[in-house]
């Protein structure tokens, strides 16, 4: 409804109501002016009607849902099932075009300015969450072990005579599989124990480049998020170490942005060395479903590069999950959702310390590590050897899942 139907409408129906009526669509229209104004994430969360408004408005400008459109090319936004439209808001284009993720769609402005949004509202929140200096951010539609793949592959055309990745331990597949699956030779490089904690061996990484040679290393593949008793790496040593060799150096922030101490580690590491790109998952920062990663840096044209390495278009639906997202919970509903979980995290701490106490066991001091806990099991693996995966089988079938 414009001014136009508005004032038409005034001949139907009283004056008064439609003016009442005009003036509460205006309210959601400026909340849509503000985004599209400041490119934000909106300080307080919006409601549903909302957002599906705004959803709605974006795609009639999508050439799919244009009366009278007659689409004649392989692919023109063509759907069988209503359900499946309506699932994806009539969002049919996905975003990107053959030779680059983040170009514009001629056919799709509606799906183009979402694409566009939601990176801009994604940088917003990683500055918010404490990368302050980060340059640029786009959605990318794999896991986080395919993105980082994304991000080895854009550093060969800058390193072609390179053949390995050092790489700090981590017991992880998928980081070790997005490696191998670029082509890359890993270099694992032990981890040494400290107190409780397991962490980054410094002088075993630079021994490495050494031996190696500089040249022949694509990056340094370090890691913040982590489970106990390993620890995030050393960051800014890291990144010094790679700015000395004029080496890249490529962070799995997997499920790092909900930890602001995760966050100031890149921040650091940037400021004192050298950091190219960070990689975090939107299912586990964000609250979406699985399926969508950020790739993020301090130089808007290296992460221009990664985005121009994805092969042909993709799809929207982890841009659209992740901006609906935040749109309904606000810059102040996230900030508030990281402070709840580091008061969770301390009350899990104190209470897995009380029961480790009271079997004989006790909490590993693992002070580096801001999101996971370990506790020991010596006393439960003494009475058997298969005692600790039944504890594991125990805890699943009373539902408590993601325990290692």
């Amino acid at each position: 409804m414009n001014s136009e139907n508005f004032s038409l409408s005034e001949k139907i129906v009283s004056p008064s109501y439609i003016r009442q009526g005009s003036q509460a669509r205006r309210s959601h229209e400026q909340l849509i002016r503000h985004l599209l104004e400041q490119g934000k994430c909106p300080e307080e969360g919006w409601n549903e009607s909302t957002i599906e408004l705004f959803l709605n408005e974006l795609a009639v400008m999508d050439s799919n849902n244009f009366l009278g459109n007659c689409g004649v090319g392989e692919r023109e936004g063509r759907v069988a099932s209503s359900l499946v439209a309506r699932r994806h808001y009539r969002l049919i284009h996905g975003i990107g075009r053959s030779g680059d993720i983040a170009a514009i769609q001629p056919k799709a402005a509606g799906s183009s300015l979402l694409n566009k949004l939601t990176n801009s509202v994604v940088l917003d929140i990683l500055k918010l969450s404490g990368v302050r200096s980060v340059a640029s951010c786009f959605v990318v539609p794999l896991a986080t072990g395919m993105s980082l793949t994304l991000c080895f592959l854009t550093l060969r055309h800058q390193r072609p005579k390179a053949r390995y990745i050092i790489w700090p331990r981590i017991d992880q597949k998928s980081c070790f599989k997005a490696m191998i699956t670029a082509g890359f030779e890993p270099v694992v490089v032990e981890n040494v124990l400290e107190g409780d904690e397991l962490r980054t061996d410094l002088e075993a990484v630079e021994c490495k480049i050494k031996e190696l040679g500089a040249e022949n290393i694509l990056c340094v593949h370090s890691t913040t998020s982590c489970f106990a008793p390993r620890v995030p790496d050393r960051l800014e040593e890291l990144a010094a170490v790679c700015a000395k060799y004029n080496i890249p150096h490529i962070v799995n922030n997997a499920y790092g942005v909900q930890s602001s101490k995760c966050m100031h580690l890149i921040q650091q590491g940037a400021r004192v060395g050298r950091i190219d790109a960070f990689v975090q998952s939107l299912d586990k920062n964000f609250m979406v479903p699985v399926g969508g990663a950020i790739i993020a840096g301090f130089d808007e044209s290296f992460i221009q590069e990664i985005s121009k390495m994805y092969p042909g278009r993709a799809s929207a639906s982890p841009s659209l999950d992740v901006l609906i997202t935040l749109l309904t919970v606000g810059a102040s509903g996230y900030k508030k959702l990281l402070s709840e979980r580091k008061e969770i995290y301390s009350f899990l701490a104190q209470e897995l310390k009380s029961l480790a106490s009271a079997h004989g066991e006790r909490l590993l001091h693992t002070p580096h590590n801001p999101i996971s806990l370990a506790m020991s099991l010596d006393v439960l693996q003494a009475e058997s050897d298969k005692a600790v995966t039944q504890l594991g089988s125990m805890l699943f079938t009373r539902q408590v899942s993601g325990a290692r």
